[in-house]
Protein backbone atom coordinates (compact mmCIF):
# COMPACT_ATOMS: atom_id res chain seq x y z
CA UNK A 1 0.00 0.00 0.00
CA UNK A 2 1.70 3.25 -1.38
CA UNK A 3 1.15 6.56 0.61
CA UNK A 4 0.93 9.80 -1.47
CA UNK A 5 1.33 13.02 0.36
CA UNK A 6 -0.59 16.08 -0.29
CA UNK A 7 1.27 19.16 -0.08
CA UNK A 8 -0.76 21.98 -1.40
CA UNK A 9 -1.24 23.15 2.34
CA UNK A 10 2.57 23.85 2.42
CA UNK A 11 1.50 26.51 0.00
CA UNK A 12 -1.54 27.51 1.50
CA UNK A 13 0.88 28.69 4.17
CA UNK A 14 3.14 30.44 2.06
CA UNK A 15 0.35 32.12 -0.16
CA UNK A 16 -0.62 33.59 3.29
CA UNK A 17 2.04 36.19 3.11
CA UNK A 18 2.37 36.12 -0.45
CA UNK A 19 6.27 34.96 0.04
CA UNK A 20 8.35 32.59 -0.57
CA UNK A 21 8.56 30.04 2.23
CA UNK A 22 7.64 27.91 3.04
CA UNK A 23 9.09 25.88 -0.39
CA UNK A 24 6.62 23.27 -1.38
CA UNK A 25 9.29 21.90 -3.56
CA UNK A 26 11.18 21.68 -0.53
CA UNK A 27 8.48 20.31 1.73
CA UNK A 28 7.88 17.24 -1.17
CA UNK A 29 11.62 16.15 -0.84
CA UNK A 30 11.36 15.80 3.06
CA UNK A 31 8.41 13.99 2.65
CA UNK A 32 10.09 11.55 0.25
CA UNK A 33 13.09 10.98 2.24
CA UNK A 34 10.55 10.35 5.12
CA UNK A 35 8.90 7.29 2.73
CA UNK A 36 5.99 8.89 0.87
CA UNK A 37 6.06 6.96 -2.40
CA UNK A 38 4.13 9.66 -4.15
CA UNK A 39 3.48 13.55 -4.05
CA UNK A 40 0.35 14.84 -4.81
CA UNK A 41 -0.62 18.42 -5.69
CA UNK A 42 -3.86 20.08 -6.95
CA UNK A 43 -3.62 22.47 -9.47
CA UNK A 44 -6.82 24.55 -8.85
CA UNK A 45 -8.08 27.19 -11.52
CA UNK A 46 -8.03 30.38 -8.94
CA UNK A 47 -4.52 28.91 -8.10
CA UNK A 48 -5.16 29.21 -4.34
CA UNK A 49 -2.15 27.17 -3.20
CA UNK A 50 0.17 25.51 -5.54
CA UNK A 51 0.89 27.22 -8.75
CA UNK A 52 2.23 26.52 -11.74
CA UNK A 53 5.66 27.24 -11.20
CA UNK A 54 5.39 24.28 -8.63
CA UNK A 55 3.89 22.15 -10.70
CA UNK A 56 6.54 22.70 -13.35
CA UNK A 57 9.64 22.39 -10.81
CA UNK A 58 8.13 18.88 -8.78
CA UNK A 59 7.42 17.52 -12.61
CA UNK A 60 11.31 17.97 -13.33
CA UNK A 61 12.73 16.23 -10.37
CA UNK A 62 9.97 14.10 -8.37
CA UNK A 63 11.14 10.43 -8.18
CA UNK A 64 8.25 9.49 -7.16
CA UNK A 65 4.78 9.47 -8.50
CA UNK A 66 3.39 12.72 -9.33
CA UNK A 67 -0.24 12.86 -8.85
CA UNK A 68 -1.85 15.57 -10.21
CA UNK A 69 -5.31 16.75 -8.57
CA UNK A 70 -7.57 19.16 -11.02
CA UNK A 71 -10.99 19.77 -12.52
CA UNK A 72 -11.81 18.35 -15.76
CA UNK A 73 -11.71 21.44 -17.80
CA UNK A 74 -9.97 22.21 -21.13
CA UNK A 75 -7.40 24.31 -19.81
CA UNK A 76 -6.67 21.86 -17.05
CA UNK A 77 -6.53 18.84 -19.08
CA UNK A 78 -4.17 20.90 -21.62
CA UNK A 79 -1.87 21.56 -18.78
CA UNK A 80 -1.96 17.16 -17.82
CA UNK A 81 -0.98 16.59 -21.36
CA UNK A 82 1.59 18.96 -21.47
CA UNK A 83 3.40 18.21 -17.97
CA UNK A 84 2.85 14.45 -17.75
CA UNK A 85 2.31 14.10 -14.32
CA UNK A 86 2.28 10.02 -13.68
CA UNK A 87 -1.01 9.86 -12.70
CA UNK A 88 -4.24 12.32 -13.05
CA UNK A 89 -6.88 12.34 -10.29
CA UNK A 90 -9.99 13.85 -11.72
CA UNK A 91 -11.63 15.86 -8.50
CA UNK A 92 -14.88 18.00 -8.18
CA UNK A 93 -13.96 21.79 -7.88
CA UNK A 94 -16.17 25.07 -6.30
CA UNK A 95 -14.75 28.48 -6.09
CA UNK A 96 -15.93 28.89 -2.71
CA UNK A 97 -15.14 25.77 -0.47
CA UNK A 98 -12.16 25.29 1.74
CA UNK A 99 -11.65 22.18 0.42
CA UNK A 100 -13.10 19.01 -1.52
CA UNK A 101 -16.40 18.25 0.21
CA UNK A 102 -17.52 15.42 -1.77
CA UNK A 103 -16.88 12.81 -4.45
CA UNK A 104 -17.44 13.69 -8.30
CA UNK A 105 -21.08 12.95 -9.33
CA UNK A 106 -19.99 10.61 -11.91
CA UNK A 107 -23.30 9.26 -13.36
CA UNK A 108 -24.89 12.87 -13.78
CA UNK A 109 -21.26 14.21 -15.49
CA UNK A 110 -21.06 10.92 -17.65
CA UNK A 111 -20.24 12.32 -20.90
CA UNK A 112 -18.16 15.26 -19.67
CA UNK A 113 -16.22 13.05 -17.42
CA UNK A 114 -15.73 10.58 -20.20
CA UNK A 115 -14.57 12.91 -22.75
CA UNK A 116 -12.00 14.22 -20.08
CA UNK A 117 -11.00 10.20 -19.49
CA UNK A 118 -10.61 9.67 -23.04
CA UNK A 119 -8.35 12.66 -24.08
CA UNK A 120 -6.34 12.09 -21.01
CA UNK A 121 -6.01 8.39 -21.61
CA UNK A 122 -5.24 9.13 -25.36
CA UNK A 123 -1.89 11.10 -24.13
CA UNK A 124 -0.39 8.22 -22.11
CA UNK A 125 -2.15 9.62 -18.73
CA UNK A 126 -3.12 6.66 -16.07
CA UNK A 127 -6.48 8.41 -14.39
CA UNK A 128 -8.24 8.23 -11.67
CA UNK A 129 -11.66 9.68 -10.47
CA UNK A 130 -12.12 11.04 -6.63
CA UNK A 131 -15.41 9.00 -5.96
CA UNK A 132 -18.28 8.83 -3.04
CA UNK A 133 -18.23 5.44 -1.82
CA UNK A 134 -21.21 4.87 -4.35
CA UNK A 135 -21.96 1.61 -5.97
CA UNK A 136 -23.26 3.29 -9.03
CA UNK A 137 -20.91 6.19 -9.24
CA UNK A 138 -18.03 3.14 -9.43
CA UNK A 139 -19.61 1.68 -11.91
CA UNK A 140 -19.88 4.47 -14.25
CA UNK A 141 -16.02 5.08 -13.15
CA UNK A 142 -15.43 1.70 -15.04
CA UNK A 143 -18.20 2.25 -17.45
CA UNK A 144 -16.43 5.93 -19.21
CA UNK A 145 -12.76 4.16 -19.05
CA UNK A 146 -11.06 4.71 -15.67
CA UNK A 147 -8.18 3.25 -14.40
CA UNK A 148 -9.12 3.57 -10.75
CA UNK A 149 -10.61 5.38 -8.31
CA UNK A 150 -10.54 6.99 -5.26
CA UNK A 151 -12.48 6.65 -2.80
CA UNK A 152 -13.51 9.89 -0.09
CA UNK A 153 -13.19 8.50 3.42
CA UNK A 154 -14.59 12.17 4.19
CA UNK A 155 -17.94 10.77 5.65
CA UNK A 156 -15.70 8.18 7.34
CA UNK A 157 -13.19 10.51 9.07
CA UNK A 158 -16.19 12.91 10.12
CA UNK A 159 -18.52 10.30 11.55
CA UNK A 160 -18.38 8.64 15.57
CA UNK A 161 -19.52 5.65 17.10
CA UNK A 162 -21.91 3.18 15.15
CA UNK A 163 -22.01 5.95 12.41
CA UNK A 164 -18.60 5.28 11.86
CA UNK A 165 -19.04 1.32 11.73
CA UNK A 166 -21.45 1.81 8.76
CA UNK A 167 -19.29 4.56 7.02
CA UNK A 168 -16.27 2.09 7.47
CA UNK A 169 -18.40 -0.73 6.13
CA UNK A 170 -18.95 1.78 3.04
CA UNK A 171 -15.51 2.21 2.36
CA UNK A 172 -14.99 -1.76 2.52
CA UNK A 173 -18.15 -2.41 0.15
CA UNK A 174 -17.06 0.13 -2.32
CA UNK A 175 -13.65 -0.92 -2.57
CA UNK A 176 -14.31 -4.46 -3.17
CA UNK A 177 -16.38 -3.00 -5.57
CA UNK A 178 -14.20 -0.99 -7.77
CA UNK A 179 -11.80 -3.89 -7.61
CA UNK A 180 -14.95 -6.30 -8.62
CA UNK A 181 -15.31 -4.02 -11.62
CA UNK A 182 -11.78 -4.18 -12.72
CA UNK A 183 -10.43 -0.73 -11.43
CA UNK A 184 -7.69 -0.11 -8.92
CA UNK A 185 -8.80 1.77 -5.80
CA UNK A 186 -7.24 4.05 -4.04
CA UNK A 187 -8.70 6.24 -0.43
CA UNK A 188 -8.46 9.46 0.96
CA UNK A 189 -9.93 12.42 2.61
CA UNK A 190 -9.83 13.21 6.26
CA UNK A 191 -7.30 10.51 7.26
CA UNK A 192 -5.34 11.14 10.36
CA UNK A 193 -2.77 9.68 12.68
CA UNK A 194 -5.80 8.45 14.58
CA UNK A 195 -7.96 7.03 11.66
CA UNK A 196 -5.91 5.86 9.34
CA UNK A 197 -5.38 2.63 10.61
CA UNK A 198 -8.84 1.31 9.51
CA UNK A 199 -8.54 2.15 6.40
CA UNK A 200 -4.86 0.89 6.14
CA UNK A 201 -6.30 -2.86 7.40
CA UNK A 202 -8.38 -2.74 4.02
CA UNK A 203 -6.12 -5.31 1.92
CA UNK A 204 -7.60 -4.45 -1.44
CA UNK A 205 -6.58 -0.57 -1.12
CA UNK A 206 -3.94 0.81 -3.86
CA UNK A 207 -2.84 3.81 -1.89
CA UNK A 208 -3.49 6.08 0.43
CA UNK A 209 -3.71 10.10 -0.30
CA UNK A 210 -3.02 12.14 2.91
CA UNK A 211 -2.40 15.92 3.16
CA UNK A 212 -3.79 18.26 6.11
CA UNK A 213 -3.13 15.95 8.43
CA UNK A 214 0.62 15.63 7.84
CA UNK A 215 1.01 18.75 6.68
CA UNK A 216 -0.51 19.61 10.19
CA UNK A 217 2.16 17.55 11.88
CA UNK A 218 4.64 18.50 10.19
CA UNK A 219 4.84 22.01 11.15
CA UNK A 220 5.29 20.37 14.81
CA UNK A 221 7.38 18.16 14.27
CA UNK A 222 8.80 18.06 10.75
CA UNK A 223 8.15 17.04 7.61
CA UNK A 224 10.37 13.87 7.00
CA UNK A 225 9.35 12.67 11.00
CA UNK A 226 5.27 13.54 10.17
CA UNK A 227 5.79 11.08 6.97
CA UNK A 228 7.87 8.63 8.69
CA UNK A 229 5.12 8.25 11.53
CA UNK A 230 2.15 7.72 9.41
CA UNK A 231 4.03 5.52 7.23
CA UNK A 232 4.55 2.99 10.39
CA UNK A 233 0.71 3.22 11.04
CA UNK A 234 -0.18 2.19 8.04
CA UNK A 235 2.38 -0.81 7.94
CA UNK A 236 1.17 -2.25 10.99
CA UNK A 237 -2.19 -1.75 10.22
CA UNK A 238 -1.38 -3.43 6.72
CA UNK A 239 0.67 -6.53 8.53
CA UNK A 240 3.87 -5.06 7.30
CA UNK A 241 7.09 -4.03 8.44
CA UNK A 242 7.61 -0.57 9.55
CA UNK A 243 10.38 1.72 7.66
Amino acid sequence: MILGVNIDHVATLRQARLGIEPEPVMAATLAILGGADGITVHLREDRRHINDRDLNLLREWTPVELNLEMAATKEMIAIAVKKQPDLVTIVPEKRAELTTEGGLAVQRNRLRLKEAVRRLKGAGLPVSLFINPDAGDIAASAEIGADMVEIHTGYFANSRGNSRDGELARVIRSVQQAVEAGLKANAGHGLNYVNVGMIAEIREVRGLYIGHSIVSRAVLVGMERAVREMKALMSRADGGKET
